[in-house]
């Protein structure tokens, strides 16, 4: 493999570095070795191009990579200053652009093959260039750089200028290319917006113009683009004022109001993804969201390709698609959608039309795991009952119709119709689709790094080219014995062998999961993977053309970090997370057996591996990160063969290795190292973090600090790399490599740090170099980058040849000690059965446990209580347990076996505990509430019962902390609220009900006007003043002007004032005068002209407001205070009737009014106990005085319980010392005690004393009974004057509701004047706002239309100079030619002529072979007149032949011939300048009058300017003096006779009083003219009499005059001589009558026989037309046949030249045409002119003889 840019690259100044070392110092060693590149793999996922047709290049880390399609060979060029950025290839012109990443970057431009730069190209960028795209013709270059610039340039890199730029500040770009037709046009999109720049040209100066493209919205449709600043239509509202566009209502000045957009006018457009231009300068665009635009580059008009209807049989498959794309979806519980039309992220042009590729939301994968995918192949073959080929075919399409990943589509586009076909399908997704120059094959690059190539022309399959991975390189190892081949692995885990000569890939395996680490064995030919998830692969590569798994080891479930071999291939070390080391042996034989491993405490930074193989001992080093100080820590521990005879020994039951076994030593060193090797003399090598140098350190007593574990460092190398780094040492501990993230590798020498050779393989922007490792014959070095995802291969280009024996030697020693366990090892290896991947396994058993019972889940134990067996929650399978895992479930089962015996009877006390515990816990169950024990005093774990209460108490605490800040938060948000709503409420809100009915009444809550609100009433109210003032004493003098007034105007008047007075609310517009507002300090309605006067009148008008609501709240106050006191006047009588009621044992319910929350809302901010439902939370003080009080209530009710004298008078007197009036219904007169004795036994006494008890008991009834009566006419009367009150206030109530409603009218009337002068305003801010931003604009316009009048002056003083140096161009090549004669003068006659015919023959056009290709559809492209130079190369190219003397006449002097052809090349040069010049000067013209058109279209824009600003100030003046007037009208005073309202446009506004007095002015003036007129028309009225009788006179003369005449001309005619001589005049009559009625019966019938005859001419005549018209129809096809015998015979005399010979007779019958036509024209005249004469001649004799 050629590394032909590296050749190349290495020119002096590479040297020079080379001779010096980074810290400065000399390098004696530098002249004598240097690093190559051997070769270079990877895969990028920018940029492919073709850089002919048979090699693709494309970039990968530092490198550029140039691919043969044919024998896949690669050659490199490398980008000298870092990583390659943009990139670009030009396959007709073989170059290649790349800009590098480093500040400032620049641009390379190359050629191929050579890779010679031709030049650089330095712009403006300071960070990196995104784009670069060239021309398909000509020397251009389009680039586009990336924050902060955003520049797009076009550069002739050819000349190294820099023709064009223009800046798109925040624009990213997503794709860039020429137009291939026409290279002044680019088309630049990202995934918003598409725009077509145009390059125009003047002379040597070009200009960028940008033409944006309006995409259609997300749903395809094409809308016009709708102008927001500048709208088409100006309709005006009478009421609402003009129409305004958004941005003045917005309030915007400057460019933000030219481009603001609402958010409802923003509709999403479609996101552009991929392009392609077309033959006719059309562009084709794919969109995400699956449409197809064409987009014409001059117009940017944007139309949607609609797909052809499919046929009714591809309908069906689409519904089943459809169909199983649903139901998929519903198995996976997402909502149904249907097919999406496939999303195109590439696209391809050629002449049939467009590949193109791109994916589909519904992917294989998921139809595939829900079995979707079988259901729909049944049903396809279930449902077509055709032939199988039918039926496959159906299949195919459908299926591709679902999966569109990694197909390959030809559209073929006609009439914005497309058609859709499928060509390959490589099921992988296509990311790019390249055509090569002569367009004969398509390359296809994959994301995933593949990479084929199609052949269109035989529409076969696509062909793979490259299998790379797209994922970057993690690490390479040489495979044993390190000469011939290297293995490399991705993060993704695909691993690759690669032959070590030439870099050609041998193999792939995708291991299908994450990789950290791998490295290659030693003593055999496998490799090792490490996985994230802890696993370790094995590959067997003892084939190297198949790789394979072999076996799997799962240490543990940290990620492997790093994998390292001793030399001598017996242990394998694993570096994992969490300080995790294990050991494993490497040897086959062995199975991978993991023997143990280490825990360290700290970060483990690097681990290196040393081998002593005299005393047969590994050394591992291991460096750790000690967080507490800044210095590093060395951990060495050894490893010796013993460990695999007798792994028991060296590791403990749970396969920890002994500190005593491993020997572990620690070493403190003085600075932070980031990495560290050991040679065998213990002297170790560190990089430092801190500073950028090599720390040397010799591990000995001697170099300790003050502190016995702090070691020093001997040296301190210094180097020029930054960022972290790393150290490797070769094999043979000669050469020390030292890594870091700017990607510089230096080698140095072990003994002395002398810089043996530097090599810049990588770069910072890449992540630096990830790992580089040394072959065993150290020929070769292996470096891969971080992020960059290249692998690069160097040799030695130059080395001593000392350096190279000691390699060699050590090289050989080592396969001596390795070749007999190679040997064995591979046998085994290649004997290993291949490891099947199981997608559910993630881990592997231990040899020794393999064919064991299946251990449990995991290593924790649970002892149940209940059944007391020991469980655990292993699985049932070990694939999912670790190393780590067996060995402790291992232990676990060892001490369950152990411990069985005392793990019984614990179980067996544990058990009778329990049983002891349940009995108690009964017992406590049955004794009374005061002896029971709480439940967790049975609880025997203390220590559980306290965290458990811990638990509660911190869950308890969080919960209690949460509630706090929840109330904090409210408590805040309702000081807020009760600031804002009642704090700051001068008068609060409340509200007055009636007591029977459902009416309510509310004030006006009121805030208190701030002292800048009184201020600025006072300020309007004062100037009020003064301006009534003013208006007074103008009025005043008008009055003294105007003394003369008649006394009937004075009654008229003083009749209207009174009127006026009731008239002044309806001018006024409200009635607040009425409700306590002051309507005269208000200006009126007719003078709020200015702004000032309209915001004075809202200050005004809201004071208005604020005195109606303060009256209103007053009389609001009144009616309260009267409601709280007829609600004390009820309660107060409410005492008596509960009192009478009492009295009269009547159980009837008081009406007990009271006042509403509503009507106190000072409730609603105090929380009543009753309002609240919980209990409420008393802590244990609160608790404690709460007992305390209730204990002391209860003494105070016992103590007055045990009152004697209160329970005596009780007893005697009923609990009162008196009788009252009120206990008269209580009142009982006892009976006698012999009332119970029968009646006959009583005495007489008895029988006095009982009628004297009746008597009394009978006063007493009458008594009560009279009370009682008493009583309840009391109690109807209180009640009666309860009902009484309250309906009246009622009345009050509903009064007052009533003028709140009237009110409320009044507060609408005066805030609708408020909003109509607001509104005012508002219009008029819009009106300033819209005025400023056309000022804006106009600015703007200006300033464009003096740089275009500069440039246009410029231009045309361009042309007028370039028109002088055009004409002598002209004048020169003339003088050429004419000179010619002269110049040859001694040539014979004969002989001139002949080299005078040659002087002007020219040769054929020269074409290029790719214009000459037919498969290319741009191969008609046309050039421009800056390809000059390219068309004179190649006429002169042509001439060769023409000037060979072959061509020279004979007897010609050689010497003249050669004189001659100079001559004639130099004509031709003139002639070519010529057509160059008249090229150039038709551009400049068309430039200038592009820029003309510009000129006059910002002319017209500032005219439309012009006018929209004389119509804003029109508008402006309208709505001063266009006042909306509010009048108060009654209802049903104005009548309209229709619903239509009439149109008051052009009504106007005027006082009553002047319309009544130029009523009465018109009203005298028009009796005045009433009588005049009356006079005036009685006098005319005898003038007309008069006239009439003297006209009547006159006719009676002229009347008989003429019967005088009539009487001497009076002809006597025959019918007169008859009538006065035939007696029987009548009957004569009657008798001619009859024989003209004969006569004409003669003529009808005579009439019928002759129409007879003409129907049957006309049939006649109809057949005949038929006969015509076959005749015709047969003449038309001759006249065809003879018309195309006329175009042959045409294109033969074309052909045979025989113009000149017939041109005579052309002419002659040209005249004989003319003349026949003139002589038709006189004919016409005359015929028309004796048609006259004889149309007179007629008149004439009919005049003469009237009688004939």
């Amino acid at each position: 493999m050629e590394a032909a840019g590296e050749a190349r690259s290495a020119g002096p100044a590479s040297e020079e570095l080379r001779a010096e070392a980074p810290g400065g110092r000399h390098c004696p060693s530098a002249e004598e070795a240097a690093l190559e590149v051997s070769w270079v793999q990877g895969f990028s996922k920018k940029n492919f191009g073709f850089i002919n047709n048979q090699t693709v290049c494309y970039p990968c880390g530092n490198y550029i990579l140039f691919l043969d399609i044919e024998t896949k060979k690669t050659t490199v060029l490398q980008c000298q200053t870092g990583q390659v950025g943009a990139f670009a290839a030009n396959g007709n012109s073989q170059v290649l652009a790349f800009s590098d990443r480093k500040l400032n970057p620049i641009i390379y431009i190359y050629t191929f093959p050579e890779l010679n730069k031709l030049t650089e190209l330095k712009g403006s960028a300071q960070l990196d260039y995104t784009l670069l795209a060239f021309s398909f013709t000509g020397p251009y270059l389009a680039s586009y750089s990336s924050i902060p610039e955003f520049v797009l340039s076009v550069w002739n890199w050819q000349e190294n200028i820099l023709l064009c730029s223009e800046s798109q500040p925040g624009v990213t770009a997503t794709s860039l290319s020429f137009n291939p037709m026409n290279w002044r046009q680019l088309c630049f999109f990202n995934e918003s917006s598409v725009t077509v720049w145009h390059i125009e040209r003047n002379n040597d100066e070009h200009h960028l113009k940008r033409n944006p493209v309006k995409l259609p919205d997300g749903q395809g449709s094409v809308s016009s683009r709708k102008d927001l600043f500048f709208p088409v239509s100006r309709s005006e509202d009478p009421y609402h004022g003009p129409d305004l566009p958004v941005s003045a209502i917005a309030g915007l000045i400057g460019d933000e109001a030219e481009t603001f957009m609402p958010r409802n006018y923003i509709k999403p457009s479609v996101h552009p993804t991929a392009h392609c231009w077309t033959a006719t300068s059309e562009i084709y665009m794919g969109c995400k969201e699956g449409y197809v635009l064409a987009i014409d580059a001059e117009t940017c008009s944007v139309s949607v390709l609609q797909q052809k209807p499919l046929p009714e049989y591809m309908r069906k498959i689409s519904d089943v698609v459809s169909y199983v794309r649903r139901e998929v979806q519903k198995k996976k519980g997402g909502k149904p959608k249907d097919l999406q039309k496939p999303v195109l992220f590439t696209m391809a042009f050629c002449n049939e039309g467009v590949y193109a590729a791109g994916s589909s939301s519904l992917q294989r994968q998921e139809l595939e795991k829900s079995g979707g995918l079988q259901n729909y192949k049944l049903f396809c073959y279930q449902t077509w009952t055709v032939t199988k080929t039918c039926i496959k075919e159906h299949l195919h399409f459908s299926m591709d119709l679902l999966f569109r990943e990694g197909i390959l589509f030809f559209y073929h586009i006609k009439d914005l119709q497309y058609e859709m076909k499928i060509c390959a399908d490589i099921l992988k997704p296509i990311s790019s689709l390249i055509f090569c120059p002569d367009y004969t094959v398509l390359l296809l690059v994959t994301e995933q790094g593949t990479v084929y190539t199609y052949k269109p022309a035989h529409s076969g399959e696509a062909v793979k080219l490259l299998d790379a991975c797209s994922s970057c390189f993690l690490a390479a190892d040489f495979l044993t014995p390190g000469n011939k081949y290297c293995v490399s692995v991705t993060i993704s885990g695909e691993v690759q062998v690669w032959f070590l000569e030439d870099g050609t890939c041998l193999s792939k395996l995708n291991l299908d999961i994450e990789a950290t680490a791998m490295a290659c064995c030693p003593s055999s030919n496998s490799v090792a993977v490490g996985t994230k998830r802890g696993q370790i692969y094995f590959l067997d590569v003892t084939k190297v053309e198949a790789p394979r798994v072999v076996h799997r080891i799962f240490p543990s479930k940290f990620p492997v970090l790093s994998l390292h071999y001793d030399q001598s291939g017996q242990f394998l070390i694993a570096r994992a997370t969490e300080g995790h080391i294990f050991v494993l042996d490497a040897r086959p034989s062995k199975l991978f057996q993991v023997l143990g491993y280490v825990v360290l405490a700290d970060e483990v930074l690097d681990l290196s591996v040393v081998s002593d193989f005299k005393n047969d001992l590994v050394e591992v080093v291991v460096l750790l990160n000690v967080a507490e100080v800044q210095r590093a820590r060395l951990e060495i521990f050894c490893l010796s063969s013993a460990l695999t005879m007798d792994n028991d020994k060296y590791v403990n039951e749970q396969g920890m290795l002994n500190a005593s076994a491993i020997k572990k030593e620690q070493y403190d060193l003085d600075y932070p190292l980031s990495s560290a090797v050991r040679l065998k003399d213990n002297i170790v090598y560190g990089y430092c973090t801190c500073a950028p140098f090599i720390c040397k350190y010799h591990l000995s007593e001697e170099n300790m600090l003050e502190d016995p574990s702090v070691f020093l460092s001997e040296k301190r190398t210094p180097s020029n790399q930054f960022g972290s780094g790393f150290l490797c040492l070769s094999p043979n501990s000669r050469w020390l490599a030292s890594a870091a993230k700017d990607g510089v590798l230096f080698i140095y020498h072990t003994f002395t740090m002398d810089i043996l050779a530097e090599k810049h393989c990588h770069s910072y922007q890449g992540g630096g170099i990830r790992c580089m490792v040394f072959s065993l014959d150290g020929k070769f070095i292996l470096v891969n980058g971080e992020n960059d995802g290249a692998l690069v291969c160097l040799k030695w280009k130059k080395i001593k040849k000392i350096e190279v024996k000691e390699a060699a030697l050590h090289w050989r020693s080592l396969l001596a000690i390795l070749n007999k366990s190679t040997s064995n090892e591979n046998v085994v290896l290649k004997s290993m059965a291949e490891w099947q991947f199981d997608p559910e396994s993630t881990s592997e058993s231990l040899p020794e446990e393999k064919f064991k019972e299946a251990p449990l889940k995991s290593s924790n134990v649970e002892v149940t209580e209940e059944d007391g067996n020991v469980t655990s929650v292993y699985s049932a399978s070990t694939n999912d347990m670790t190393w780590i895992g067996q060995k402790v479930k291992k232990v676990i089962r060892e001490e369950t076996q152990r411990f069985a015996n005392q793990k019984k009877e614990l179980q067996m006390g544990i058990k009778k505990l329990r049983k002891t515990i349940q009995k108690m816990m009964h017992e406590n169950e049955q004794v009374p509430d005061i002896e029971k024990l709480e439940q967790q005093e049975f609880n025997l774990d203390i220590e559980e019962q306290e965290r458990a209460q811990a638990e509660a108490e911190q869950e308890v605490a969080r919960v209690r902390k949460k509630i706090e800040m929840e109330n904090l938060a409210n408590r805040y948000l309702q000081d807020v609220i009760k600031h804002e709503c009642w704090d700051a409420m001068c008068v609060k809100g409340r509200a007055v009900k009636c007591f029977h009915m459902a009416c309510e009444v509310k004030n006006y809550p009121l805030k208190e006007r701030s002292e800048e609100e009184l201020e600025t009433l006072e300020k309007v109210l004062r100037l009020k003043k003064i301006e009534t003032a003013d208006l007074k004493v103008q009025k005043k003098n008008l009055e003294i002007e105007s003394e003369i007034v008649l006394s009937k105007e004075e009654g008229e008047k003083a009749e209207e004032v009174t009127a006026d007075d009731t008239a002044s609310y309806c001018l006024i517009g409200s009635l607040s005068s009425q409700y306590g507002g002051d309507t005269s300090i208000l200006y009126h309605q007719w003078d709020l002209h200015t702004r000032e006067q309209k915001v004075n009148q809202i200050v005004l008008l809201k004071d208005i407001i604020y005195k109606v609501k303060t009256a209103f709240n007053k009389e609001f106050d009144i009616v309260a205070r009267q409601k709280e006191q007829e609600i004390a006047r009820v309660k107060e009588t409410n005492l008596r009737i509960r009192e009478i009621l009492a009295q009269l044992d009547l159980q009837v319910e008081v009406w007990e009014p009271a006042l509403t929350d509503d009507e106190i809302p000072e409730r609603a901010l105090i929380v009543q106990d009753s309002e609240i439902q919980v209990e409420k939370y008393l802590t244990q003080e609160e608790r404690e005085k709460a007992e305390m009080l209730a204990e002391l209530e209860i003494e105070r009710r016992l103590a007055a319980m045990d009152n004697e004298r209160l329970r005596a008078l009780n007893d005697m007197m009923g609990g009162v010392l008196e009788v009252k009036k009120e206990d008269i219904l209580k009142m009982d007169i006892p009976p006698p005690p012999f009332i119970s004795k029968p009646e006959h036994v009583w005495n007489d006494e008895e029988k006095k004393i009982f009628r004297e008890h009746e008597k009394k008991v009978k006063e007493l009834s009458e008594e009560k009974e009279k009370y009682r009566r008493a009583l309840e006419n009391e109690l109807k009367k209180l009640e009666a004057s309860i009902q009484e009150t309250t309906q009246n206030f009622d009345q009050i109530v509903c009064k007052l509701s009533e003028r709140k409603v009237k009110l409320e009218m009044v507060v609408y009337q005066e805030e609708l004047k408020i909003v109509n002068l607001v509104y005012a305003l508002m219009l008029n801010e819009e009106l300033d706002t819209r005025e400023a931003g056309l000022h804006n604009f106009l600015m703007k316009k200006e300033k464009e239309k003096v740089k275009t009048a500069r440039t246009i002056q410029t231009t045309k003083n361009k042309i007028e100079a370039y028109i002088d140096t055009y004409e002598n161009a002209k004048a020169e090549e003339k003088n050429l030619e004419c000179g010619f004669t002269k110049e040859f003068a001694d040539v014979p006659a004969n002989l001139l002529d002949e080299l005078f015919q040659l002087y002007k023959h020219r040769p054929k056009t020269p074409t290029t072979e790719m214009l000459l290709d037919t498969t290319n559809p741009y191969g008609d492209s046309s050039g421009s007149a800056e390809d000059y130079e390219g068309a004179l190369t190649l006429l002169m190219k042509a001439m060769d032949e023409l000037d060979s003397p072959e061509h020279m006449p004979n007897g010609l002097d050689p010497s003249i011939w050669e004189h001659f052809c100079l001559a004639r090349r130099n004509k031709m040069e003139s002639e070519e300048l010529v057509k160059w010049k008249a090229l150039t000067l038709a551009e400049m013209q068309a430039f200038l009058q592009r820029r003309m058109d510009d000129n006059e279209k910002i002319k017209s824009e500032i005219e439309d300017i012009f006018q929209e600003l004389t119509w804003l100030q029109e508008e402006k003046m309208k709505l001063q003096l266009n006042l909306t007037v509010q009048f108060l009208l009654r209802q049903g005073q104005v009548e309209l006779e229709s619903t239509e309202i009439p149109d008051y446009t052009d009504a106007i506004l005027i006082n009553k009083s002047v319309i009544e007095e130029l009523n009465c002015s018109i009203m005298a003036q028009g009796e005045k003219k009433i009588a005049s007129m009356v006079e005036c028309k009685d006098f005319s009225k005898g003038i007309f009499q008069l006239e009439w009788e003297h006209k009547k006179m006159r006719m009676q003369i002229e009347d008989l005059k003429q019967k005088a005449r009539d009487i001497v001309t009076l002809p006597i005619s025959k019918d007169r001589q008859l009538f006065l001589t035939v007696l029987n005049y009548d009957s004569h009559i009657a008798h001619r009558i009859s024989v003209m009625e004969q006569a004409l019966g003669i003529m009808d019938k005579l009439h019928k026989k002759n129409v007879k005859n003409r129907q049957k001419r006309i049939k006649e005549l109809e057949k005949c037309i038929s006969l015509k018209e076959q005749a015709n129809y047969e003449l038309s096809l001759e006249l065809k046949e003879m018309l195309v015998s006329v175009s042959e015979r045409r294109h033969i005399f074309e052909a045979a030249d025989t113009q000149h010979v017939s041109e005579k007779t052309v002419k002659q019958r040209y005249r004989e045409i003319l003349k026949q036509k003139h002589l038709q024209g006189l004919v016409k005249e005359q015929e028309e002119q004796f048609e006259i004469l004889q149309a007179e001649a007629e008149r004439l004799r009919s005049r003469t003889f009237p009688l004939l």
